[in-house]
């Protein structure tokens, strides 16, 4: 009689609970952010820290507003028309007026940090919707809105001189939904950072290119 194949234990998805814990952390980590430094240069992009802020907001947003037309469009993003302040900077949908300080931009973050927590959380598993890293579904764009903030956190981070280390498991949950192909046998945030061409690993350089992939796994 033969033995039925063993089977690893289920990973754990990425939930609405684990987007609401990343942005309480990013922003709990910018309002010791001095006043002064939102124009240096964040980390390694050619944004500054503010408009990588406001980015993140938007990713965030997005993510949230592909969940919810009745039938989302599986072939391009729900059309908010896009904007830049400058040739350098990021497209948005949306800017954070500037006269309201980083504490308004701060705002910003939650509310749209917010929309995405209450979409994954009410919308059906079965939903699928529109991302360039592979069409997708509610877990994906959560995991998404983790990644997200937990790099782009890293780049303010590093312009700010700000320490920023997310919880290991967070990171290892991004890391199995979003870029299953990764190295096991690292640390889950030097591999997150790896995985978006942020660092080098022991004996992996610095990826020059990547990308994630949405698309789920059942």
């Amino acid at each position: 009689m033969s033995r039925p194949a063993e089977t690893g234990p289920t990973p754990s998805p990425v939930t609405a609970d684990d987007v609401a814990l990343a942005v309480r952390l990013a922003v709990r980590t910018l309002r010791d952010a001095p006043p002064k430094g939102w124009d240096a240069k964040a980390g390694s992009l050619e944004w500054d820290c503010w408009e990588t802020v406001e980015h993140l907001a938007n990713d965030l947003f997005y993510y949230a507003v592909q969940l919810g037309p009745q039938s989302p469009p599986l072939d391009t993003h729900v059309p908010f028309a896009l904007t830049r302040k400058r040739p350098e900077a990021p497209v948005v949908f949306a800017h954070a007026e500037r006269d309201a300080g980083p504490a308004g931009l701060l705002q910003v973050l939650e509310a749209c940090g917010a929309l995405l927590v209450a979409m994954v959380r009410t919308t059906p598993p079965h939903v699928r919707a529109h991302h360039a890293a592979g069409v997708s579904d509610p877990e994906g764009f959560a995991a998404l809105g983790v990644q997200e903030t937990l790099v782009h956190l890293h780049d303010v981070a590093e312009g700010f001189g700000l320490p920023w280390t997310p919880p290991s498991d967070l990171c290892s949950r991004v890391l199995t939904r979003l870029f299953p192909e990764t190295p096991r046998d690292t640390a889950p945030w030097p591999t997150l950072l790896w995985a978006t061409g942020r660092a080098e690993l022991p004996g992996r350089p610095r990826l020059t290119t990547w990308r994630s992939d949405s698309t789920p796994r059942q």
